[in-house]
This record gives structure tokens, C-alpha cells and sequence, in this order.
């Protein structure tokens, strides 16, 4: 039974690939624009744009599993309609989907956000992303659309690249003492969204870890893991920048973690231990 991974050149992706190869399931991924470098798996080319490559990617593979962990970004094309094609074809072929969504949907006015909570995006990223859900779960009832927050780990993710340039100086910008997340290793989440997808159960799931942290606190914790001088982190507040987008999202994935063998550890735990 093959497993297939959208995006699997991206961060999450090609933690997915890892350890669903390290389990032993057969595994194929997809890229759009160059392939990874795990020469474990089969590569294809996928433009999620392209119904007539999905169709063929799906024919070829026949996947019984299939993870989208794609990306992008705020092109409606491919975040919003994108994630649709491929669950017609994913519900067509009696593939189980999982569905990799972003606290983006969200617009920040609640305290904290659980499952039962309705989409109010502010960004067209998190329109996009919304949408995504929506159609998901109108044409595949039996997906899963997990959401997720910040991806942290092994100094791969974006946020920790730029904890490292801010700290060296080769980079102008602050870390908001105001924006809050709750950040998710990238080991956790892999192992959850697999986890999730064994199991009979479909509909929305929230995947962010146990820690809601600022920006910038939890940049302090990625420079005291690495060395580095967290003095030299500046600081500013997202409500007096021109960044569109929610300021505190706080997802809640107490209902999930209690599904799950997995635990969504928080960034003070996940960083302190220098996972």
C-alpha cells in the first residue's frame, strides 16, 4: 500500500518522507518545481493547476494513502483550488486523504482556537487555505484536514534561519513580542499526521504544539539552544507594523492530542531538550 506525499520537497514534506520510508511504507512524492534529495522514493512532477497530472500522478501511483503538505503560498490556483482537484481524484481511486492546512484560517479575535471553530481568515494566504478545507471535505467527506501552526526543528524552518540572521546581523527585520503561535516540531507533526492517518477518523484535527509563544520568545529559545546571543534579537510589535494578518492565533489540539500516541510537544520542551 503506497503512500503519497505532495510537496514532499518542502520541510514537512521531506519529514514525512523520512518516516514513513523509516516504517517501511512504500512511498512516492511529488515536487513543483525541483525534486528532494531522498533517493529512497520515486519522483513525479506535479502542478496541482493541472487536473490532466493529478489524474495521471494518481492512475500511475495508486496510492492508498495520499498526504498534501504542498504550499502555495497566496496563489488561489494552487492553495485554494488546487487542494480540491486532488481530493476528487483522491475520492475517485478510494485513496485516504490528509490534508495539511494552516492556523492562517483564522483571524486572531478568539482566546484560543479548537476544532469547532469557523474559519475567519484575513489574509488572501488564509482565504485560500479556508477554501481549501471547504472543498476538501465537499467532495472527499472522509479526508482529514489537519491544521498546524509554526513548523520548528533541526534548524531547517524558516524562523530558525532567521533567528540565526538576525543574531549575526545579515539581516534587517525584529521579532514580534506580540505574535503568537503555537509552534509544532517537525517530528511530531510528521508522526501525528501519519498517525492520524491510520487511524478511522476523518474531518478537522488541530496539530500545533502545547506552548503558545511570541515570535520573539521563541526565537530566544531557538538562539539559547544554538549559542547564540539572544540580546542581539530585536524586538517590535506586529499592531504598529504594516504586515496584514492575525496577531494571536492560539490553536487548541487538546481534543486531537487525546486521540493520538504522539505527543505535540511545546516549543519550551521541544527546545530546552535541543530536539
Amino acid at each position: 500500500m503506497t503512500t503519497l506525499i505532495i510537496g514532499a520537497s518542502g520541510f514537512l514534506g521531506a519529514e514525512l518522507i523520512r518516516q514513513a520510508a523509516a516504517a517501511g511504507q512504500p512511498t512516492v512524492a511529488t515536487y513543483a518545481t525541483s525534486p528532494g534529495n531522498t533517493a529512497r522514493v520515486a519522483w513525479h512532477h506535479l502542478d496541482l493547476r493541472d487536473p490532466e497530472r493529478v489524474d495521471a500522478v494518481m492512475a500511475e501511483v495508486r496510492p492508498h494513502l495520499i498526504v498534501n503538505a504542498s504550499s502555495g503560498e497566496a496563489d488561489w490556483a494552487v492553495t485554494a483550488q488546487g487542494p480540491v482537484r486532488l481530493a476528487i481524484a483522491a475520492a475517485k481511486c478510494g485513496s485516504r486523504l490528509v490534508h495539511v492546512s494552516s492556523d492562517a484560517v483564522f483571524s486572531g479575535s478568539r482566546d484560543h482556537y479548537d476544532e469547532s471553530c469557523l474559519p475567519d481568515p484575513v489574509t488572501p494566504y488564509g482565504a485560500a487555505k479556508a477554501a481549501a478545507e471547504t472543498g476538501v471535505l465537499l467532495v472527499h467527506p472522509q479526508a482529514v484536514v489537519a491544521r498546524t501552526s509554526l513548523i520548528i526543528g533541526g534548524g531547517r524552518s524558516v524562523h530558525e534561519r532567521t533567528v540565526h540572521e538576525l543574531a549575526a546581523g545579515t539581516r534587517e527585520g525584529v521579532l514580534f513580542t506580540d505574535d503568537i503561535r503555537c509552534p509544532v516540531h517537525v517530528t511530531d507533526l510528521a508522526a501525528a499526521i501519519l498517525e492520524l492517518a491510520s487511524h478511522d477518523t476523518h474531518g478537522i484535527h488541530h496539530l500545533a504544539g502545547a506552548d503558545a509563544l511570541s515570535r520573539h520568545e521563541l526565537g530566544t529559545l531557538i538562539a539559547r539552544r544554538d549559542g547564540l546571543d539572544a540580546s542581539r534579537l530585536p524586538t517590535g510589535l506586529r499592531a504598529d507594523s504594516t504586515l496584514p494578518g492575525a496577531i494571536d492565533v492560539r490553536l487548541d489540539s487538546r481534543v486531537t492530542q487525546r486521540k493520538l500516541r504522539t505527543t505535540l510537544r511545546g516549543a519550551r520542551r521541544f527546545l530546552t531538550a535541543a530536539a
